[in-house]
């Protein structure tokens, strides 16, 4: 039976940078996986979302200069094409990475994991393997989820994965669920000329964002004519051989093409054994922390699996952070600061610290200013000026940024170290912003005029 050091079981962004931290500092190191390196951001999910969207941005570039007059005609998109070089690029990144791993002395274990102990594991593949460690962190993920009714059958009524594998466009599709992933994939299919319909049980559109920000969203996607349909629950979907109909609570029925189901995810922790190591588990599976990502005295759980946050930037944050506190480099409690996070497309959200509901809601007096993107050089020069960037202030400082807006995702990273290093309006007199740049809004919002919220 080999030993090692440290073992990771997951090879998606999380437990792929921890696996890495862990080998450059000299330790023995296993990286477990059941399926693909890169987990469900490379293989079924971010990568290939932006890919799509990336590929098509010329589409709405255009289509918006011909609402300017500026131009006319059309272009048509090759899906089989466009799907070709998705499969490409994985499998060029999946290469890369095993190459990596091999380069820093990583050993890579095909295969399922199980824990036998809090000190050992099974791996079941062709030839079965057990493996004994110091130190195990978990890092396995999440995978789609949805509610009885909602079933995917996988031909028509489709999971996230499904809908990216599809050979040509739609006539119509209704969106199940209206957070990143469902916005996301309806923007791409809208631009290859689909009818989009959106279904979100909760009051607005991206329920986790700022509402202002998610009504002004709302408001820009039905422009573009999709049907958006809020606080409404989805009864049940069905597969009429031809098309699916969607029936909601309230007896409204919708016929399209096919659906889609994005209404959450589940953590992948069936089949760990987890209980044989004493690893506690709440809800649907999500896998117990303390304020230093343990779930027991030697066991770590990052990402998705521990359910803090489904975002692929904080699985890393965390797998590098479990390696060193696991190695003794910091004894200071987890604490990320701001996380950003995006909704992309050719109108984008992005949100760095806390909305003003929140803050609000925390016993915060609570301020905000913003500044229209209809004022902006670079949003005029798109054709796309409508969105707005908000700003909400305690006491003078900077809580959270957030924006709706064509290229709003390009303002993240400035928005966080806002919030991170507490900015205050005068912090933006001391930095110069190029001129002309979409950053500028972001000091406009800094400068203006604060009202209660």
């Amino acid at each position: 039976m080999s030993h090692f050091d440290i073992i990771v079981i997951g090879a998606g962004p999380g437990g792929y940078a921890a696996a890495l931290l862990a080998s450059q500092r000299r330790k023995t190191v296993a990286l477990i996986e059941r399926q693909h390196l890169g987990g469900t951001c490379l293989n079924w999910g971010c990568i290939p979302t932006k890919l799509y969207l990336g590929a098509t941005a010329h589409l709405e570039g255009l289509h918006a200069q011909s609402r300017l007059r500026l131009c006319r005609g059309s272009v048509q998109m090759d899906m089989g094409a466009l799907k070709k070089r998705k499969n490409a690029f994985v499998a060029a990144t999946h290469k890369a990475m095993g190459c990596c791993l091999e380069k820093h002395g990583v050993a890579l274990v095909q295969g399922q994991a199980s824990l036998i102990d809090k000190n050992t594991v099974r791996v079941a593949s062709d030839a079965e393997q057990t493996l004994s460690f110091t130190t195990l962190i978990i890092a396995t993920g999440s995978s789609t989820n949805w509610f009885a009714g909602l079933e995917p059958d996988h031909a028509r009524i489709l999971d996230s994965t499904d809908l990216l594998d599809l050979d040509e466009a739609p006539a119509s599709l209704a969106v199940i669920g209206a957070g990143a992933i469902g916005l996301e994939m309806a923007e791409f299919w809208n631009r290859m000329g689909t009818a989009i319909h959106v279904i979100e049980a909760a009051p607005r559109i991206a329920p986790a964002e700022d509402e202002e920000i998610a009504q002004t969203l709302s408001g820009m996607l039905k422009r573009k004519k999709w049907n958006i349909v809020t606080g409404k629950r989805v009864a049940g979907l069905v597969n009429e051989g031809e098309s699916v109909l969607v029936r909601l609570e309230d007896g409204t029925q919708i016929r399209v093409e096919k659906a889609l189901v994005a209404v959450g995810r589940k953590p992948n922790t069936p089949g760990l054994g987890l209980d044989n190591a004493g690893v506690a588990m709440t809800g649907a599976g999500w896998v117990t922390t303390d304020d230093f990502l343990r779930t027991t005295p030697n066991i770590y759980a990052i990402g998705d699996v521990n359910g803090r946050t489904l975002l692929a930037h904080a699985a890393e944050h965390q797998g590098r952070y479990a390696v060193l506190h696991a190695l003794g480099e910091t004894a200071a409690p987890y604490t990320p600061g701001p996380i950003p996070g995006c909704i992309y497309g050719s109108i984008e959200v992005m949100r760095a610290g806390h909305t003003a509901a929140e803050l609000a809601a925390q016993g915060k007096t609570v301020t905000v200013s913003r500044a229209s993107l209809g004022a902006n050089p670079i949003s005029q020069a798109h054709g796309q000026a409508q969105g707005l960037v908000k700003v909400a202030w305690v006491d003078g400082v900077v809580h959270g940024v957030t924006a709706v807006g064509h290229g709003a995702s390009h303002l993240v990273t400035l928005a966080e170290i806002m919030v991170r290093d507490r900015w205050t309006a005068h912090t933006a007199h001391e930095h110069i912003f190029a001129h002309p740049t979409l950053d500028e809004a972001l000091r406009d919002a800094l400068i203006a005029p604060q009202e209660e919220k």
